[in-house]
């Protein structure tokens, strides 16, 4: 009760006294890019967040909530996040400034505010449309509308690190709707849609900026495809943001976009499920594994080092989505089945079958919720594993590749595991197991992931 009462006490410090919001720039020198807030240069140690108890979907939202509701959901997801080193989340629009300038004040936890500018569809005339045609008039006035009014409604909030728009969008070219699964690049009849759809990220990013001077405009996309494209339609987009699923690395992502954009490179979603397609059963050392050769990258190629273009990511996701499978059914059941096959993760592919596990995705796994929704998280060894990474701080002056090398060395996936033990017990006895083992493949659908190991194809 205590703390709920000092958080409204904050609530009400922040929403009755003048507060400004970070000057947030991308600076260039020499061959390297670099991400600065308020004169200090910034590694992005992100987490994709959202907030979904058990037995809910992507109807629910905690913003709906009261506010000690509210209050209490970020104290205890937030405290969790801070205490793992992670400085910014990616959230979808409908959270109030607010909210953002309480996480950041009372955590120090800076929000990357995403608009997915029509990658699920939108209301033309009253009627509901599923594929976004950006090169109809309609939708443009109706997309710039809503960024002109995201614009002037958060410019000035304590909190907001950046604008992103889109998510993984170009896949939405060439396949309906929000479904996450094998996506069909093959039919590529998209690069006339593509191009205007990126020239509608940038008058975007231009209309934006015009707005609010402070903080940077990035674009979420799907891997390098359209990357050509991109570099000729996308010039005032400031942060050149990938949703990359390629495994224990990303390859040749930097170098590509250092050549072909010469923007900083940021992971807006990436890392690995929590389950073991193959082996049918729960495997979080996969998952440590992955997060770690991949952080490591991205440490290694910050301004000064490697590539020099990697201004950070956002871990995909924090907690479990139970909800993916269906999106309407089967709400309280954690769900195993396999909704798309990667090969970049060849710890539990095999050929012919499905490996990812949309509703596996968390570091941390989900408990039962009480009346009121709130809910308890048992961090698995990810978790631990990325507290490890995100002690060290690869901005500092004079860190080297060889500094970076030697402390991923040291980082103990092994201590991980034996720390998540416990709350891998409390969860256990907590909520008992739940999970629906499925013989059968079937597709899943989801709002906020997608994606598979891509490079741009050559054919237009």
């Amino acid at each position: 009760m205590k703390a709920y009462i000092f958080g409204i006490l904050l609530l009400l410090l922040i929403t009755t006294t003048v507060a400004f919001s970070q000057q947030v720039t991308v600076e260039y020198e020499d061959a390297n890019t670099t991400l600065v807030v308020d004169g200090k240069p910034m590694m992005i140690n992100g987490m994709n967040w959202d907030y979904f108890p058990i037995g809910t979907n992507y109807n629910y939202s905690l913003w709906s909530q009261s506010d000690d509701i509210i209050i209490a959901a970020l104290d205890s997801e937030m405290s969790l996040l801070k205490g793992m080193g992670i400085n910014a989340i990616r959230q979808y629009t409908g959270i109030p400034p607010r909210w953002i300038t309480y996480i950041y004040e009372r955590y120090g936890i800076y929000t990357m505010l995403n608009h997915s500018f029509g990658r699920y569809g939108l209301t033309l005339n009253g009627t509901w449309v599923v594929n976004t045609e950006y090169s109809d008039k309609r939708v443009k006035s109706l997309l710039l509308s809503e960024v002109e009014v995201l614009a002037q409604t958060y410019k000035d909030t304590p909190g907001l690190l950046m604008y992103l728009l889109g998510n993984e969008n170009n896949y939405g070219l060439f396949w309906d709707g929000a479904a996450t699964e094998n996506i069909p690049i093959e039919k590529r009849q998209s690069t006339i849609r593509a191009k205007h759809m990126y020239a509608l990220f940038n008058d975007a990013a231009k209309l934006m900026k015009g707005i609010d001077s402070n903080h940077p405009i990035a674009m979420c996309n799907g891997d390098l495809m359209f990357l050509d494209i991109i570099q000729s339609t996308c010039q005032d987009v400031d942060i050149f943001g990938t949703n990359m699923y390629r495994g224990a690395s990303f390859t040749d992502a930097f170098e590509r976009v250092k050549t072909t954009l010469n923007k900083p490179i940021l992971f807006t979603e990436f890392g690995s499920d929590a389950y073991n397609a193959k082996q049918n059963s729960e495997d979080q050392t996969a998952q440590s594994n992955y997060l770690l050769t991949n952080w490591k990258e991205i440490y290694a190629n910050a301004s000064g080092m490697g590539v020099g273009n990697s201004i950070g990511g956002f871990t995909f996701q924090f907690s479990d989505g139970w909800w993916k499978h269906g999106q309407t059914i089967n709400l309280d059941v954690h769900d195993n089945t396999a909704s798309w096959a990667n090969d970049a993760y060849p710890h539990d592919f095999v050929k012919g079958d499905n490996n990812m596990n949309e509703e596996w995705f968390g570091i941390c796994a989900k408990g039962e919720p009480s009346e009121d929704g709130l809910y308890a998280l048992y961090p698995r060894s990810a978790y631990y594993t990325l507290k490890q990474i995100h002690q060290f701080d690869p901005m500092l002056e004079g860190v080297t590749e060889a500094a970076v090398d030697n402390y991923f060395a040291t980082v103990s996936i092994g201590d991980a595991a034996m720390q998540a033990r416990a709350d891998k017990a409390a969860l256990a006895s907590q909520s008992g197991s739940k999970i629906r083992l499925n013989g059968f493949r079937a597709e899943m659908t989801t709002f906020n992931t997608g994606g598979t190991k891509l490079t741009t194809p050559d054919v237009a």
